[in-house]
């Protein structure tokens, strides 16, 4: 009876000393960002936590990541929120900047006149001229953009444009067959 005595209490011994030390593992890793396995977790998929005695704080969460899926035709077309309005925009990386069709630019509330168009451009159309304008915020996915500089193009372009003046300003992007991953 005295051996199955000194084999719970080695048990015991050693459950309580794991006990002790997942404890103070999970207290030191606490707030570096680290999964349980101890693989590291990408930042933009990591929550800060705040613990009970912490004054009211909120919890702030890192930006998600963006999934814009391919089209049928090869394009990637979103549904941009520019300053809290809907906009459906093609993704164009060789598009120095994001570019408003005029329609598009008046829904937003953007009213221009016929001497704003200043600024010569080359759409697929052939020349055209624009305004320089700068968007309060352009939001796609969870990937939100403040001040973003933009163009509206006065005549001849067919859809407006995500261009580099917004994907150059995220922390990255990533074209598969399969969609655009746009990273806050």
């Amino acid at each position: 009876m005295s051996a199955f005595d000194l084999k719970s209490a080695a048990v015991l011994v050693v459950a309580t000393a794991s006990a002790i030390s997942v404890g103070l593992w999970l207290n030191h890793a606490d707030g570096r960002g680290e999964a349980a396995a101890g693989s590291p977790v990408p930042a933009a998929e990591v929550a800060t936590v705040v613990h009970a005695p912490a004054p009211a704080a909120p919890t702030v969460m890192a930006p998600a990541r963006a999934q814009v899926l391919r089209a049928a035709d090869g394009h990637y077309r979103a549904d941009a929120m520019i300053d809290g309005r809907a906009v459906r925009v093609l993704v164009d990386t060789g598009a120095s900047v994001v570019a408003l069709t005029r329609d598009d630019a008046l829904r937003l509330g953007i009213r221009l006149q016929p001497e704003d168009f200043i600024s010569p451009v080359n759409t697929a159309s052939g020349p055209a001229r624009a305004a320089r304008v700068i968007l309060p915020s352009v939001t796609v996915g969870g990937a939100r953009i403040e001040r973003v500089e933009a163009m509206v193009v006065e005549k001849g372009l067919t859809q407006s444009l995500l261009g580099m003046s917004y994907l150059g300003r995220l922390s990255g992007f990533e074209a598969t067959p399969q969609g655009l991953t746009l990273r806050p």
